[in-house]
This record gives C-alpha cells, structure tokens and sequence, in this order.
C-alpha cells in the first residue's frame, strides 16, 4: 500500500514516527475506516509501541471500507501487501487457502487470548488455527425515533414485522419515512438477512445457497412491498449504511436497523433525536447479524516478530481496547472491558447483548464475499421493480451454487 498512499496521501491517512536515528524495523498497519476517531486511535497505538520500541517504525494507513477489500487485493497480487491489516472475518477464509495469512497461534501467548470474549474470538480460528485477533465486534438492533413513534400514537417499538408494517404506515400518512432501507454498497445483503432469518430462513440447506426458499422469498417480498407502498425512503438504492443512519440522524425516519456504533455518532452529531433501540423484528423466530473484524497478519510479512509485538503489546492491550472500543461504539471484545462500567451499565448496550444469543455470523467459506455481491445485486433488481423475487433469488442461489462447486 505504499506505492498507492504516495499518489493518495491527501485522501490516506499515513502516519510514520521515527523516534531516534534510522529504525531497524519497519511495520506496516492498514486500519479500516470507522469513523474519524479510527485515524487518531491508531496513531496513538503506533506511538507509544514506538516509544517503548525505538528501533521499529510503525507506519499506519487508514482506508475506507469500501476500498479496503480490493486495496488489499491490489496490493497482494502487486507483492507489496502490508504486514498487518484490518479485515472482515469472512475474508480469512479466502486468505488461508491461498497461503496469504499468517498463523497467530505462536504470537498469541494463552495470557493473550485470554483476554478475548471467546464468542468474539472463535470466528477467526479456522481449522483449529488462529489467524486474526477480533478488534471490532457488533450486533446488530433497530433504532427507533421516540418522538415520531408517538406522534403517530405508538409509545412502544413495533416487535414484529408485521407491527412494524403497521407503524410505519402510520409515520407515511404523517409526512416522515417509516422505515429505513439500505440497498446500496456493503452490507446490502446484510440489511436483508435481518428479514430472511427472522422468518425462519437460512443461507444455506445441504451445501446449497438457500437464498430462494420460500421464507427468503417472503423476506425480499416484505421489503418490496414496503417499499411500494412508500413505507420506505425513495429508492433505498441510492442508500448505503451511512446514508440510511443520516435519516435517523436527522429525525426523518422512524426505525433503521444499525449496530452499537450508532450510539455514539448520535451522541455526537444529533444529540437532539430522542431514539430508543430495540430488538430486531420478529417474523416466526428471533435473529441478529453478529459481525467482528480482525487483524490478520500476512505471510508475506518479513518483520514478523516486530509485528506480533504490536499486537500484543499496543493492539490488544486493556489501554487501547478500551479506548478504541468506547470511541468507535462497538462492542467489547476483550473481557476487562465488559466489565468497565461504561460498558457493564450502560442501559443502551442491553438491546444488543440480549440479542447475542441469537446472532448469526457471516458463513466461513470460499468466495463468500462473491456471493454476497450476487445477493445484493438480487435485492437491487427487486428493489427496483426490475425482477420479481422468485426469480431473482433464484438466479442469485444459482451463481452461488456454482461457487460452492
């Protein structure tokens, strides 16, 4: 990623403190984009590693989610991958079969791992073999605006689907959006998932995609029609994540459906939205998308040792958990702080940890990502009135079964 953050290092954050002469050591960290604060959480890390350890240099780079997985790709196939990087858990199993990620079991001493919520942490072992340490973990809830709800007579969150139908057909008649809807860039397939698990659907049945049975039929008919009949914002296609969340930001909206990390962009750029969180929608059974992130190292690395201190000694320390866990409003993945205060009394986190049980993480296999791309560009066609459900899931299940083969 060097090569690439010389011709964009206005839009890349890139940060290299050298303390002393010429370092012995140079490690390279690419951090994914949250939020501002991601940049300055990282720096701090690579500072006082650099301080500690005065003949390693740390050089950070900060990429948006939506470029990190072809930066990465990019610069694998260029030979210039970096030593550690953040990623989503689901792509390690790419990375493991093509000899790309470096085994952490050695690095990670047992003090180390634990630490970790095993919840959190089992995601990233493949095989019985650790590859990534989880830095980020979520589940996810629906965000409703308290004020609108009861302007249109609901004092409580809608708990099924067909409540929520009802709720945000009363929020329509009085000049807000009901109900926000992502249909653009990552996780579009995602934000349906919430639909097709709570109507009792799956991914997959028997070593094929189960993206066309008839519950998932029935889930992308739900938002089909909701959309239709104006439940939703216009065009939810136009709409990613940040998009959808910026409705309840401004108070346009009466539920969107986000992770913990809300919680804190409210606190920030809306403190003025009276929102609630509550449990995702019930069709026939309860279900969240529970999601971590890790920090892989890669095999192409040849500063191995100094990067594995890193991690041990700046990463994934109580210090630095904490801090990036309370700035970037995730949840914990280390037990020390689950168990800080801010984190074991705050009332807002309830909706998220009681729906742990119930929470579904992204399928640990090859191309998976491919078949989230072939899924999203199904629910964008429906989306837009240009297939009707049936087909189009079934065409999508039909790619994904052909690389499950």
């Amino acid at each position: 990623m060097t090569s690439f953050s010389r011709s964009l290092l206005a839009a890349t954050a890139v940060v290299a403190i050298a303390a002393g002469s010429a370092a012995a050591a140079e490690i390279r960290v690419v951090v994914a984009h949250y939020s501002d604060a991601t940049q300055e959480i990282f720096r701090g890390m690579a500072a006082d590693f650099m301080e500690a350890n005065p003949d390693v240099t740390v050089i950070v780079e900060n990429v948006s989610w939506d470029n990190l997985q072809q930066r990465l790709t990019t610069d694998i196939a260029g030979g210039t991958a970096p030593d550690i990087a953040i990623i989503g858990t689901r792509w390690l199993v790419d990375y493991v079969a093509n000899d790309i990620a470096e085994p952490l079991d050695d690095c990670v001493s047992d003090e180390v791992r634990g630490r970790f919520i095993e919840t959190f942490l089992d995601p990233s072992v493949i095989d019985g073999v650790t590859y990534g340490l989880p830095v980020a973990a979520s589940a996810r809830a629906m965000y409703y605006d308290i004020d609108l709800l009861a302007e249109v007579g609901y004092d409580e969150p809608p708990t099924t689907w067909e409540e929520v139908v009802e709720v945000a057909t009363a929020l329509r008649d009085a000049g807000h959006y009901g109900f926000g809807l992502q249909g653009k860039e990552i996780e579009t397939d995602a934000y349906w998932y919430y639909a097709l698990w709570t109507h009792g659907g799956q991914l997959f049945d028997d070593g094929e995609s189960a993206i066309d049975s008839e519950a998932a039929i029935e889930a992308a008919s739900l938002y089909k029609m909701m959309i239709d009949e104006g439940l939703t914002q216009p065009d939810p296609t136009g709409f990613n994540r940040q998009d959808v969340e910026a409705l309840l930001k401004q108070g346009r909206v009466g539920m969107v459906l986000s992770g913990p990390w809300l919680r804190g962009q409210m606190a920030e750029e809306a403190p003025d939205v009276n929102y609630g969180i509550a449990a995702i929608p019930m069709a026939t059974e309860q279900a969240t998308y529970g999601v971590t992130d890790s920090i892989m190292m890669f095999a192409t690395s040849e500063v191995k040792d100094e990067a594995c201190l890193f991690l041990t000694e700046a990463a994934f320390t109580d210090e630095w958990r904490r801090e990036f866990t309370v700035r970037e409003g995730f949840l914990p993945v280390f037990q020390s702080v689950a168990a800080d205060p801010a984190f074991a009394e705050d009332p807002e986190l309830k909706a998220f940890t009681d729906m742990l049980p119930y929470a579904r993480f992204a399928p640990l296999v090859p191309d998976w990502e491919l078949m989230a791309d072939s899924t999203s560009a199904a629910l964008q066609n429906i989306y837009l009135g240009n297939a009707d459900p049936e087909t189009a899931l079934q065409e999508a299940a039909a790619r994904i079964d052909q690389l499950l083969q």
